[in-house]
């Protein structure tokens, strides 16, 4: 666990650029793990945002692609599952830890497809106002060549593969998707596992959405399903709940703060999380900075 969150935090900590770059050394020092999930779906697990991967006769499959310098590693470790051709990449939402090998892929033969926010957002440069700063527009081979506004559905590798846009969460793009025969889903960045997760607000991201994209995702899951969060370890509709569980307790404790008027630093630091730190604190987004991204979105509505 200590280590799938290290992999998230560095992967969240290059796309929001609080530090200048990662090295090329770090890079070279990665390896992509290869976990399967069910059937022919895979999660390849690197540095950034959870891979999702299916193979099969139609070819490769991916959902997200992390960053640029790893697109031969991964491509490397599609190989060793099955020597077929990337032929489409989805891209669950625009941050760069998954969506930072789409230029190789695309120049590569790989159709690039997601919500069409997300190739506006990736058009243009953006301010990504919780680390306060400016994100480049992507060049035009980066970009997604098929984009969608609610729904999209693979016939491929014998299953019916659903790419669903959900309600602003994570950002204003996100997507989750369903793979039918498998029963897996990849979550992207609307589900950390065990940890406090990101939420854009900038990007029209919100705890109200993160909520709402949970239980969209539980209404299509079963005891069985295998769930590929966007970072941290494969998971269970058991954890999703307590993730879920989480999320609401804290949207309560800070809507009853905010309607007695208390200011965005009086909400951090009167703590409100302090007795669920111990179980969600220890990933990338630490309490207080947690607490306040929380704020940025519900202040917006």
């Amino acid at each position: 666990m200590i280590r799938v969150w290290k992999r998230a935090w560095l992967g969240l900590v290059a796309c929001a650029g609080m530090t200048t770059a990662l090295s090329a050394q770090e890079f070279d020092d990665v390896e992509i793990e290869t976990i399967k999930v069910s059937g022919n779906v895979y999660m390849l697990v690197g540095r950034g945002g959870n891979i999702g991967l299916s193979v099969g006769r139609d070819g490769a499959f991916l959902i997200d692609d992390q960053f640029a310098p790893l697109t031969e590693k991964i491509s490397a470790a599609v190989k060793k599952v099955r020597d077929e051709p990337i032929r489409f990449v989805i891209n669950t939402h625009w941050h760069s830890d998954h969506t930072g090998g789409n230029e190789n892929l695309g120049k590569g033969g790989s159709i690039i497809v997601a919500h069409e926010n997300v190739r506006k957002r990736m058009s243009k440069k953006h301010f990504l106002k919780a680390f306060n700063r400016e994100v480049p527009a992507s060049p035009e081979a980066a970009l997604p060549v098929i984009t969608f506004t609610d729904s999209v559905t693979f016939y491929f590798n014998d299953d019916e593969v659903r790419v669903l846009h959900v309600e602003p969460a994570h950002t204003d793009g996100d997507s989750i998707v369903h793979f039918r025969k498998a029963n897996v889903l990849h979550m992207g960045d609307t589900y950390f596992n065990g940890m406090y997760p990101f939420i854009d607000a900038s990007s029209g991201g919100s705890i109200d959405g993160m909520i709402s994209a949970v239980d969209r995702a539980l209404g299509l899951a079963n005891k069985d399903t295998q769930i590929i969060p966007g970072h941290g370890p494969l998971s269970t509709i058991a954890e999703l709940r307590a993730f879920r569980g989480m999320l609401k307790t804290v949207r309560g404790r800070m809507g009853d703060l905010m309607d007695k008027g208390k200011s965005r630093e009086e909400i951090v630091a009167s703590k409100p999380t302090k007795d669920l730190d111990e179980k969600w604190g220890g990933g990338f987004m630490q309490p207080d900075a947690w607490v306040g991204i929380v704020y940025d979105g519900m202040a917006k509505k």
